[in-house]
């Protein structure tokens, strides 16, 4: 049976732990040669380990995706070692911020939208001409529930991660002509290093669960899955898309 990216050039940013390793790994596994993207070193080296024992290609490429000069670097590095760009995912975000709109500070809103949202804006602006050269290509975005919904405690992150899917449709209606689909995924609770924490506190793991129909949280693999879908010619007539996977949370 054919894989589903058999012979494909993929790049995800973010992929030394997490959305990003779990989709590395998926892409790896259907066939896709990776590019692995991170300031990590260590967890991305770990992440490329992972795809040799899948049986597949990767390399790791340095990158802060806040810094115009590290994605334009991520790219032509990609391009250099393979010749052409299929699918990208620009995954890498933080979601270090808790608290009140007005007592936050300048530097706690740069930090988180120049990675959540310019790091996206960054990503898409170096995959796109590879993409335009070739003929086509697809591009997914992380953004999340939080893009959908207001945060109690997170303001600023649910700004950057509404702005990701802004982007993301001015993108796929400006690039449809040209074969090139962008889309988003929307997670909700995942078992991530940015969600250990509460989920190792028993209480906190207990409302976060109360606020999921499914009655459980979700795995970094399960976003992947849905990644690598978007990704596939199984979703070729798919552009502009806002894929939720959230375990029924916004259905609520």
């Amino acid at each position: 049976m054919k894989k589903q990216l058999e012979g494909k050039i993929a790049l995800v940013t973010g992929a030394s732990s997490g959305i990003g390793r779990a989709t590395a790994l998926v892409f790896a596994r259907e066939g896709a040669k990776v590019i692995v993207a991170d300031l990590n070193e260590k967890g991305g080296q770990e992440t490329i380990e992972e795809v040799k024992v899948i049986g597949s290609e990767a390399i790791f490429v340095k990158t802060d995706v806040s810094r115009a000069v590290d994605v334009e670097t991520l790219v032509r590095k990609t391009i250099e070692t393979y010749g052409r760009l299929d699918c990208a995912v620009n995954n890498a975000g933080t979601a270090n911020e808790w608290g009140l709109l007005h007592e936050a500070s300048e530097e706690t809103w740069d930090h988180i939208i120049h990675i959540n949202l310019k790091g996206v804006w960054l990503g898409m602006k170096y995959e796109i001409p590879p993409m335009l050269r070739q003929g086509g290509g697809v591009i997914v975005n992380i953004s999340s529930i939080m893009g959908l919904v207001g945060h109690l405690h997170k303001p600023i992150y649910a700004a950057s991660k509404h702005g990701v899917i802004g982007l993301t449709k001015s993108a796929a209606l400006q690039y449809a002509g040209s074969g090139i689909r962008v889309n988003a995924v929307c997670p909700g609770w995942i078992r991530t290093p940015i969600t250990e924490s509460r989920l190792n506190d028993p209480e906190s793991r207990e409302r976060m669960i109360a606020t999921i129909p499914l009655g459980r949280v979700g795995s970094p693999e399960e976003v992947a899955e849905a990644v690598l879908w978007l990704c596939s010619d199984a979703a070729s007539f798919v552009t502009g898309h806002t894929l939720l996977v959230d375990g029924g949370f916004m259905a609520q």
